[in-house]
């Protein structure tokens, strides 16, 4: 269970929001005010990027995720607004920092070894560094 509230933290750090997706909690662990934030940004990025939130729930049934534009604009929302995106690449240095200890420990190496996977935009590059965290530890990867 804390591997799984790491990567949703590095969801919320990156998608977060407290709410329950699929067959997956992506925010057990998380005090309420954490959930309330969470939830805000899964609305808020959702409403913006246009993101057919179906997909967010087959990524947490286990589906790898999918090459969606409107997905990858989905995560570029939560990463950037989250502090973890910032000029193009994602800040691994922010990222740790957003996990709570025991996470950060049992993760660190995930995302230093994707560190920010670049591609011809924004969107792409959340979607394809969050596409390494998934291959790395596809049982604990959450999406809020």
């Amino acid at each position: 269970m804390a591997g799984r509230v790491a990567l949703c933290s590095v969801m919320m750090v990156l998608y977060v929001i407290g709410v329950v997706i699929g067959e997956k909690t992506c925010t057990e662990g998380m005090d309420e005010e954490t959930i309330e934030l969470a939830k805000m940004l899964r609305d808020n990025c959702g409403e913006e990027s246009e993101v057919d939130m179906e997909l967010i729930n087959k990524v947490n049934s286990g589906a790898d995720l999918m090459p969606d534009p409107k997905l990858k604009c989905y995560m570029k929302c939560v990463m950037e607004t989250a502090g973890m995106l910032d000029n193009g690449d994602v800040d691994i240095e922010a990222t740790l920092e957003l996990l709570p200890e025991p996470i950060r420990k049992k993760h660190e190496h995930i995302v230093r070894s994707c560190g920010s996977k670049r591609g011809a935009d924004d969107c792409e590059t959340a979607f394809n560094t969050q596409s390494c965290w998934q291959k790395m530890n596809k049982a604990e990867y959450c999406l809020i």
